[in-house]
């Protein structure tokens, strides 16, 4: 694989949780696998005071901790980082940091390439590229320019639509870089690469042959220290708006003309401009929500939503969404998509389900549960990444029982192989100038024009129930009724892998 550019990535919130935790192990590990440029640096930023030896002391915790690929030594690495303290809410102090960065430049010699790592607040998404552009760094003249952002991108609507636009008042198009990690794993890449290389599923890819989608992304954990944050969000903004709707996106794109950035985002966008809207008169019908109440799990007693730190003791806010929805173009038309995502569900799993056609005719058995038998495909995001075929197959002995049986592929099976983090992979993509797995601004808008009136009915319609569920369940029990006929959703728990995640 090429090497980057040489540049420097700076990191704006530099001291917070998800640089030790998760930029800095990828960095890391870009490093032992000697992917980063050989002229490159990362200028950490925050309020709090560091000296560079604090800074790399802080970060050497967090690769040790979290870094993926073993081995390898990371000191040349922790020598690259550097730390620069000062109000980033403050205009007048961002010469500054400019005064800083061009020295640090001129030292590394990366040639006035410059990265900017927004992992902030949410309020500062749009003051920093403002204050940058006073400074002019945020013009490609001397060198490129990219800006990252992390999410939540908005919370509605209108407010995505008013941080596009002030993104775009000094940024373009090309260096924004909205990063949404689902798209960074490696299964959900390898969906493309299923759908669009294999002969025996592409001609099966459509209303034809596929009975419904499933797509669900579970947590096994309650919100812990971010009571407060939830209570803003909810599981609507945190986890259906960006990662639930893009996996359902890239289930149902078409194939794109070129395996590039420009032709993969085109197709998204299509379907997410495709997602029939939802009427707010009939929300309650199409999308289920609940929220989490005390009960044990694994033995233990576990606290409800409304107990946990910062939560509002009469809080509707939802922890759980199960949605029942339709993509009006020619290939799904009338195909049922299903999502749904909680916390405190009994295990972590994140999975899409192709549920294929029946056989229109019952030549094997009299036994309804077997005529209801329809074949799927499970594509395992995460954890135990890998793909499942389920078929029929004959009982030996006499007769024709008909038996579900699996074809599987893991991919800790490849053992010569190595499963880049998220970040790590999107990190990488970004040095290099590929957005592909990046979101883009339409299709950002896209997915709340969808979302939108849902949370709308839910504040103006008090009367839309939150379903309570006890923690270590799928659920509310109503939400199978949205799945038509005597279906339901797949429960991917029967088997436990050393007690941590179901096996796929």
């Amino acid at each position: 694989m090429r090497k980057p550019e040489n540049h420097i990535l700076v990191i704006f919130g530099a001291s917070g949780d998800l640089t030790k935790r998760k930029l800095i192990p990828a960095l890391a590990d870009l490093h032992k696998q000697q992917l980063l440029p050989d002229r490159f640096a990362v200028l950490g930023l925050g309020r709090t005071q560091l000296s560079n030896d604090d800074f790399r002391e802080k970060m050497k915790e967090g690769a040790s901790e979290f870094s993926s690929k073993e081995g390898g030594s990371i000191d040349d690495f922790l020598n690259k980082l550097h730390y620069y303290s000062f109000n980033t809410k403050e205009r007048a102090e961002y010469a500054g940091f400019r005064e800083k960065l061009e020295d640090l430049d001129a030292e590394v010699g990366s040639g006035s390439n410059f990265i900017f790592y927004l992992a902030t607040p949410p309020s500062m998404y749009s003051l920093v590229p403002q204050f940058l552009a006073d400074q002019g760094l945020n013009k490609n003249e001397k060198g490129f320019r990219r800006l990252i952002v992390e999410k939540p991108f908005g919370d509605n609507l209108e407010s995505a639509q008013k941080l596009n636009a002030d993104l775009l008042e000094f940024f373009n198009e090309e260096q924004i870089y909205r990063i949404d990690h689902y798209l960074g794993k490696e299964t959900v890449q390898n969906l493309l690469v299923t759908r669009f290389s294999n002969g025996i599923f592409e001609p099966l890819w459509n209303r034809n042959f596929i009975h419904h989608v499933e797509v669900t992304s579970s947590e096994d954990i309650g919100v812990g220290s971010r009571g407060s944050y939830y209570e803003e969000s909810g599981a609507m903004r945190d986890m259906v708006q960006n990662h639930l709707l893009l996996l359902s996106s890239l289930v149902a794109m078409e194939p794109p003309t070129l395996v590039n950035a420009e032709s993969i985002r085109n197709e998204i966008v299509k379907v997410l401009q495709s997602l029939r809207p939802i009427p707010k008169d009939e929300v309650d019908e199409y999308v289920i929500r609940g929220q989490y109440v005390s009960s044990k799990m694994r033995g233990k007693d576990v606290k409800g939503y409304r107990e946990e730190d910062g939560v509002d003791p009469k809080s509707r806010r939802e922890t759980f969404v199960a949605m029942k929805f339709f993509i009006d173009n020619w290939r799904w038309a009338g195909v049922p998509f299903y999502i749904r995502t909680g916390k405190m569900l009994p295990t972590r799993v994140t999975e899409i389900v192709i549920h294929f056609q029946p056989t229109p005719h019952h030549l094997f058995s009299d036994d309804q549960a077997i005529i209801r038998q329809q074949n799927q495909l499970v594509i395992r995001i995460q954890p135990d990444e890998g793909l499942l075929l389920k078929f029929g197959m004959k009982v030996p002995g006499a007769g024709f029982r008909v038996q579900d049986v699996n074809m599987d592929f893991h991919y800790s099976e490849l053992a010569d192989s190595y499963l880049p983090s998220a970040y790590e992979r999107l990190l990488l993509d970004c040095m290099l100038g590929d957005p592909t797995l990046y979101s883009r601004g339409d299709a950002v808008e896209a997915a709340w024009k969808f979302i939108d009136p849902i949370l709308k009915a839910w504040e103006e319609q008090p009367c839309i129930k939150v379903h309570g569920y006890p923690a270590g369940t799928w659920g509310p029990e109503v939400s199978d009724d949205l799945i038509e006929g005597n279906m339901t959703w797949r429960y991917p728990c029967k088997n436990l892998t050393d007690g941590l995640y179901c096996e796929l």
